[in-house]
């Protein structure tokens, strides 16, 4: 009787263990920079394909309105984690707001000017003679006199438009202007989806303006209370950004089945294409993801200082911006 009773007992605790749920997940949110396009493909690959759930992460992705936007919100720890632009994010961390970059995955400045592939500006110096569209006080406009300097070109050589985001687009779309600064991944697909018209991009960085771009911030005292949690999601943002890379097509793919209206599978298709060279510098083409370098990271703090008005203090100490100490190590 005994034996039969802790056999029964036994029986019941095992039934009882093996219907108890598993461990949840940790619920994180991560703000984009913007508006879906091409570039936020890897987030959604690796939530479609399981990657953040296996590291016990129920991912959450909110579109965003701006770099600036989605760094208060993470600041202010509305948001876990944020995509943004890296240098944005400098000026409100020189301000005292306790955030920090905890990846940096575009490491390759995405900055161009670019106008429709039939006006043939293929080098600065197709430039002269013509009109180029501008955002005053975008980051592209405060970097603009460094790219005009080291291609010997002047502001006397073409002429200018100023508006905002979308009517710098509409100007060279309706022809007013040949060409506008933009983001080689952005812009020019937003122009090509509203055209069905290919784009020449002159890139900043081929002419030596060696600036990082975006990357994932998180709030500093959220990183120090968290940092298993921050490991992971580091961890599985690497793999989806390595598992993107190699189906361009099926990440695109990803944002339309999480979101029907962003976009259209060919322009996010290419989008993303463009974003990947971006990750990596020659110093880091050997290394995973986000694993950006002092000196890169030093150049950019100096180039903001002196042309994109960031404080001088910021010169004092760059690695008070990121850290690379919850990336994942190895080579890619």
């Amino acid at each position: 009787m005994i034996r039969t009773i802790a056999a029964i007992s036994a029986a019941l605790i095992w039934t009882a263990l093996s219907v108890l749920p598993a461990s949840a997940a940790d619920k994180v949110v991560l703000m984009l920079n913007w508006y879906v396009y091409g570039e936020h493909a890897p987030f959604y690959y690796g939530k479609a394909k399981g990657i953040y759930a296996a590291e016990g992460i129920d991912l959450e992705i909110q579109e965003g309105r701006g770099s600036a936007a989605t760094t208060q919100a993470v600041a202010a720890k509305t948001a876990n984690f944020g995509y943004v632009d890296v240098p944005t994010m400098m000026r409100a961390a020189v301000k005292g707001a306790p955030i920090v970059a905890t990846g940096v995955l575009l490491q390759t400045s995405p900055m161009s000017a670019m106008g429709f592939v039939e006006k043939n500006i293929k080098k600065p110096e197709d430039i002269k003679g013509k009109t180029v569209a501008i955002t005053p006080a975008d980051s592209m406009t405060q970097i603009w006199p460094l790219f005009l300097k080291k291609t010997g070109l002047k502001e006397s050589d073409f002429q200018t438009v100023a508006g905002d985001g979308q009517t710098k687009l509409n100007a060279v779309i309706n022809g007013q202007a040949d060409l506008l600064l933009g983001y080689v991944m952005d812009q020019s697909m937003k122009i090509k989806d509203a055209t069905g018209k290919d784009v020449n991009a002159i890139k900043f960085a081929d002419y030596g303006i060696n600036m990082v771009c975006s990357g994932v911030v998180a709030n500093t005292d959220f990183v120090k209370a968290n940092a298993d949690l921050v490991k992971r999601f580091m961890s599985a943002t690497t793999k989806a950004v390595e598992a993107a890379e190699k189906d361009a097509k099926g990440a695109a793919q990803s944002i339309l089945d999480a979101n029907p209206k962003g976009g259209k599978i060919e322009t996010l298709t290419q989008g993303f294409e463009l974003t990947i060279p971006l990750y990596r510098t020659a110093e880091t083409k050997n290394k995973r993801p986000f694993q950006v370098t002092d000196q890169n990271m030093t150049d950019t703090v100096n180039l903001m200082v002196e042309y994109g008005g960031l404080d001088a203090k910021a010169k004092d100490n760059p690695k008070a911006f990121y850290t690379n100490d919850y990336l994942p190590q190895g080579g890619s």
